[in-house]
């Protein structure tokens, strides 16, 4: 299973931005997609996830701010961020489980998308 996280670019504070990740590959449901990001120097932090019947989660930092949603057909999440900050300047990354058509477990993370909020 291999997942494709894109949407990151260079935007100012106050700025408004749409990550999306896309899974493909021998997948047979997907239970969870979440997103996380890392800082320089710092490590990899969950930031948002939701799960199978759409209940979300957020770190404190981002409530109100960010909303993770899904489309279920298409195998894709997505993370809207708005009202940006410099602090929220990292490289995002998209993580799904589920299991693949064989009924294996997989657990698989994006490549990464730079997000810079210049302020």
């Amino acid at each position: 299973v291999q997942l494709v996280d894109s949407g990151g670019v260079l935007v100012q504070a106050v700025g408004s931005l749409r990550l999306s990740c896309a899974a493909s590959g021998s997948i047979g449901i997907i239970n969870h997609m979440a997103w996380y990001r890392q800082s320089p120097g710092k490590q990899r932090d969950l930031v948002a996830d939701i799960i199978s019947d759409g209940s979300t989660s957020y770190t404190d930092s981002v409530k109100s701010r960010f909303t993770i949603s899904r489309d279920v057909a298409k195998k894709m999440a997505y993370l809207q961020r708005n009202s940006l900050s410099p602090e929220d300047t990292a490289v995002y990354y998209c993580n799904a489980d589920g299991f693949s058509l064989r009924g294996f477990k997989f657990l698989s993370w994006g490549q990464g998308t730079q997000v810079t909020v210049s302020s």
